[in-house]
C-alpha cells in the first residue's frame, strides 16, 4: 500500500474511528484500526464487537492494499504530524508514515485475525443534524448509570411515520424528546433501544451541516446505524423491554406555573449551596410567588422568592436539585411550565417561547418529587 493524504484529514479520520477502541480490549486484535486504500479513497474502520466505525477520505493511492495497525498509537502520531501532506507506505511487516522531516514506523498486526465488521442495515430515514443533536441531548438527560440494569442505560427510539420519539428513564425521572424527520417509508412503525452513551458520542462528532441518516433493518432488528459526512457507525441494540412509562404522564394537571427559566435555574443553584448531599430543595407555590428553600434548623439555610404566573391551588413540592437543573438546562425555550397534580406525583416540565404562550411538547421532562420534612 502506498498513499499520499492530507495530514489534517488523516488525523481527524483516525481520531474519529479509533474512539470506539476500548482502553483494554477483550481481544488484543481489537486494538487495531484497519486501513484500506483503493480507487482514490482511504477507508478506516474499527470494531469492538458492539460498536463499529467506518470513515473514508480522499487520498492519492499509488498502490492499493489493506493493513491493520494499533489504533491509539496511530491516532497519537497523526495528530502530531508537522506537514500538510503525509505518505503511508507498507511492506510485509511495517507501515512507514512520513510527514515533512518526520518518519514513524509501525508494526503491522495480523489482519487475517481481525473480525469482519457487521453489514450496514437498510436506510430507515434522515433528519438534519442540529435537530438530532438537540433531541439526543434532551433524551439522554435521564439515562441511568446503573450498568446492572442495561435497559435503563438506553434510549428507546420510536419511529412512527414522520415522527421520532426518544425516551429515557432512571426510575426517578423521565426525559422525552420528539422530532419530525424524513422516513424512507411513511408507514414505518418500529422501536429500538440503543445505548445512551453511544448516542451522545455519535451526536458530539456530527458535521451539523449535513443530515444524519439512520439505518435499521426491521426484519433483523439487532443493529442501528448512523451515517453523516462520510462517517458510518453501527451499534448493537440493547436486548430487553423498556419500562412502560407512558402511563406516568397525567392527562390533566390542575396546578400549573410558568416561570422564567434562567431565573429559576439561578435560584435553584444558589439555594442548593446549603443543601446537604442528596438533600432536596423545597418549592412552595403560593399565589403568584415561588419560594425556594434548603437547609435545616441549626444548620445553614437559604431561601429565595421569584415571581411566577400560576393557576391552581397552593402546593409544596421538593426535588433533588441536580435532577432539577439537568432537566431545566435541556429546555431551550426562555420560559418553563411546571405542571403538577399532587405533592407526591410526578411533575412535568415543558418549555415555552412566551410567558403567555402554549407550552412545547417537543421536550417533556418528568420528575418524581422527594419526601421532605415540613
Amino acid at each position: 500500500m502506498k498513499v499520499e493524504i492530507d495530514s489534517a484529514a488523516l488525523a481527524d479520520a483516525v481520531a474519529w474511528t479509533s474512539r470506539v477502541i476500548d482502553a483494554r480490549p477483550s481481544n488484543p486484535i481489537l486494538a487495531g484500526v484497519k486501513l484500506e486504500a483503493a480507487d482514490g479513497t482511504l477507508q478506516l474502520s474499527a470494531f469492538n464487537y458492539e460498536i463499529s466505525a467506518r470513515h473514508h477520505i480522499e487520498a492519492g493511492v499509488d498502490e492499493s492494499g489493506s493493513v491493520l495497525v494499533l489504533g491509539k498509537l496511530l491516532a497519537d502520531i497523526t495528530k502530531s504530524l508537522p506537514a500538510e501532506k503525509t505518505t503511508l507506505v507498507t511492506d510485509e511487516s511495517t507501515m512507514t508514515i512520513t510527514s515533512g522531516k518526520s518518519t514513524f514506523t509501525l508494526q503491522l498486526m495480523p489482519e487475517a485475525e481481525y473480525p469482519d465488521l457487521p453489514g450496514i442495515p437498510a436506510k430507515l430515514g434522515q433528519v438534519d443534524a442540529p435537530t438530532f443533536v438537540q433531541a439526543v441531548a434532551q433524551a439522554c438527560v435521564a439515562v441511568s448509570r446503573e450498568e446492572n440494569r442495561p435497559v435503563l442505560t438506553g434510549v428507546r427510539m420510536q419511529f412512527d411515520g414522520d415522527k421520532v420519539i426518544m425516551t429515557s428513564t432512571d426510575r426517578f425521572r423521565l426525559s422525552r424528546a420528539s422530532f419530525t424527520w424524513t422516513p424512507q417509508d411513511m408507514d414505518v412503525n418500529t422501536t429500538t433501544l440503543v445505548r445512551g452513551s453511544l448516542l451522545r458520542d455519535v451526536s458530539r462528532s456530527l458535521d451539523e451541516h449535513q443530515n444524519v441518516v439512520l439505518d435499521f433493518d426491521v426484519d433483523s432488528p439487532s443493529l442501528l446505524g448512523f451515517e453523516n459526512a462520510g462517517r458510518t457507525s453501527t451499534s448493537q441494540l440493547i436486548d430487553g423491554e423498556f419500562p412502560a412509562v407512558d402511563r406516568l404522564f397525567s392527562d390533566d394537571y390542575p396546578i400549573q406555573a410558568v416561570i422564567d427559566r434562567q431565573a429559576l435555574v439561578g435560584a435553584i443553584k444558589r439555594v442548593a449551596l446549603v443543601a446537604e448531599r442528596n438533600a432536596p430543595i423545597r418549592m412552595v407555590f403560593s399565589g403568584q410567588e415561588l419560594t425556594l428553600s434548603a437547609g435545616a434548623v441549626d444548620e445553614a439555610q437559604a431561601t429565595e422568592v421569584i415571581d411566577i404566573d400560576m393557576d391552581g391551588e397552593d402546593i409544596t413540592v421538593a426535588f433533588n436539585p441536580s435532577y432539577l437543573i439537568e432537566g431545566l438546562t435541556a429546555i431551550t425555550e426562555p420560559f418553563v411550565r411546571m405542571k403538577m397534580t399532587t405533592a407526591v406525583k410526578p411533575v412535568e416540565f415543558n418549555g415555552q417561547q412566551e410567558s403567555d404562550s402554549d407550552e412545547s411538547m417537543d421536550y417533556r421532562y418528568l420528575l418524581v418529587p422527594m419526601r421532605f420534612n415540613s
